[in-house]
């Protein structure tokens, strides 16, 4: 049972999102609530209460912040991780984001695949950072930090 099956942002301080950014959230969520592996780790002695765990992302003080519950909603976790690491790459996944969003409205499918390759490397990067940023918090595997990252980045469209 080490998954998430509820996350939650907090978005309440942020300009709407644009259509396409509201499309990119739906779609995480969905498919990281359909497939994800999600773990606290052993940390000294103490008991490391088993998911699944429910995750509510925020952005308090310029640090990202997960806080981690049961499923019965008792707090288990909460860490916080600096932003700057991300805000490079999440730069480039906006501007790349926008040129694939303006290239299927106009472009060959030829250069759809290519802006969209370009797409998936920048966020290949994102999603390593989390899992570098994450480490000795939580364990979590490639899709869920690709996932995340996306939650991570619509976080980041109004900060």
């Amino acid at each position: 049972m080490s998954r998430i099956i509820d996350i939650s942002l907090d978005d309440s301080n942020l300009p709407p999102p644009t259509p396409e950014i509201e499309q990119e959230r739906k779609v995480a969520i969905f498919d990281l609530l359909e497939e994800n592996s999600f773990a606290l780790p052993q940390r000294d002695d103490r008991v490391v209460p088993e998911g699944p765990y429910r995750v509510h992302l925020s952005i308090r003080d310029k640090r990202l912040v997960f806080d981690i519950a049961t499923e019965d909603d008792a707090k288990v976790a909460e860490f916080h991780l600096s932003l700057g690491p991300f805000r490079q790459v999440v730069k480039d996944y906006f501007q790349i984001c926008e040129s694939y969003f303006n290239a299927v409205k106009t472009l060959p499918p030829s250069q759809i695949e290519t802006i969209d390759m370009a797409r998936r490397g920048i966020h290949n990067e994102g999603s390593r950072v989390l899992k570098e940023r994450l480490e000795g918090k939580a364990i979590i595997d490639d899709d869920t930090a690709r996932r995340l990252f996306t939650l991570i980045c619509v976080l980041h469209f109004g900060g």
